[in-house]
């Protein structure tokens, strides 16, 4: 079965390459592990499945997936696992990574379904936290492998897909407050103000092109992959902002992608497209590759930007995106159908 299939159906394609879903996971037994007691006052969070993770102190073992720990660091939280993509990316930090210093934690594994409960059990974990596209399943935590995780550590979930942007901003900024984080500190203050203008500068954009086609995808070798604005919640967003996105049509139950084979992707007219920027994703070198590629109209006249698929959820993450965005639209003109 194609890789991009199978993932789409856990809600959020993993472009290219060969995913380990035969990763070897050690069971580490059922019983949990009693809490520790730091002197601090118990705590709790009811996240966005309706479950309420408590532990009797506040947690400071903390394990999450990449871009949430990059989420929580940018509110002064810092985990102490990680776990999803963070390698660097052509000699350059993951995009999904944030400002973290991934060298000095621990990762439990990069690719999807690769989780190493033993090393996850070693960390001692408080809390476990990640994203949903969409609940229930947290992401890049294995589903056979759940019952073990939750053993060791109460577990948070944040959902990403078929909202606006905002939410899961509000969420994290909520989570992190939770988590002991200061919000008037001026780097948080500043990162926030920062978005607002951002988030200003691109609507003026898009006012100012009507009828500017954005199309947002990915590829690998195989298929060319068109985005469902509406699934994912940056697109959600960018659209109440303004901007005008190709309507890719569901071509599965979970409805992310319209899965398009290379000879068809000119399906669409696009006058911007946006590329995944992850490191799963067909990087731009192989892009240039696909004759049909180089003929869009939009590749052909330079009006191509990176999409932050996966970017942290915080302002200080999302303010540039907004930046690059609002630019790219700012710096693209309407071209012949």
């Amino acid at each position: 079965m194609n890789t991009h299939r199978t993932l789409s159906r856990r809600g959020l394609l993993t472009a290219g390459g060969a995913v380990g879903l035969s990763a070897l996971l050690t069971a580490c037994g059922s019983e949990k592990k009693p809490e520790k007691d730091s002197g601090s006052k118990a705590w709790s969070f009811k996240d966005d499945r309706g479950r309420t993770a408590e532990v009797n102190h506040t947690p400071k073992n903390i394990v999450a997936y990449v871009s949430t720990a990059a989420a929580l660091y940018d509110y002064g939280i810092e985990c102490t696992g990680i776990f999803g993509p963070s390698k660097p990316v052509d000699g350059k930090p993951n995009p999904q990574a944030g400002d973290l210093d991934v060298d000095k934690l621990t990762s439990l594994g990069e690719a999807f379904n690769q989780f190493n409960i033993e090393k996850y059990a070693g960390l001692e974990p408080d809390v476990l936290i990640s994203n949903m596209f969409p609940p229930p399943a947290l992401w890049f935590v294995p589903e056979d492998s759940t019952k073990k995780i939750e053993a060791l550590a109460p577990t948070v979930g944040i959902k990403g897909a078929r909202v606006s942007l905002l939410e899961p901003l509000k969420r994290y900024t909520e989570l992190a407050e939770s988590l002991g984080a200061d919000l008037g500190t001026e780097k948080v203050r500043a990162a926030k103000a920062r978005f607002d203008k951002a988030e200003s500068r691109l609507r003026k954009a898009a006012k100012a092109k009507p009828g500017l086609k954005v199309l947002a995808m990915t590829g690998d070798a195989e298929q060319f992959y068109v985005a469902v604005p509406d699934s994912y919640c940056d697109l959600n967003y960018f659209k109440d902002l303004g901007v005008e996105f190709v309507e890719g049509k569901k071509s599965d139950e979970w409805g992310f992608w319209e899965f398009l084979s290379w000879e068809n992707a000119d399906k669409y007219h696009a006058d911007l497209i946006m590329m995944d920027n992850r490191s799963s994703a067909l990087p731009p070198k192989e892009l240039a590759k696909k004759p049909t590629w180089e003929l869009l109209p939009a590749v052909k006249a330079g009006q191509t930007t990176p999409w932050s698929m996966e970017e942290r959820y915080s302002y200080a993450g999302f303010a540039p995106v907004l930046e690059q965005l609002a630019a790219a639209i700012e710096n693209s003109k309407r071209l012949n159908r």
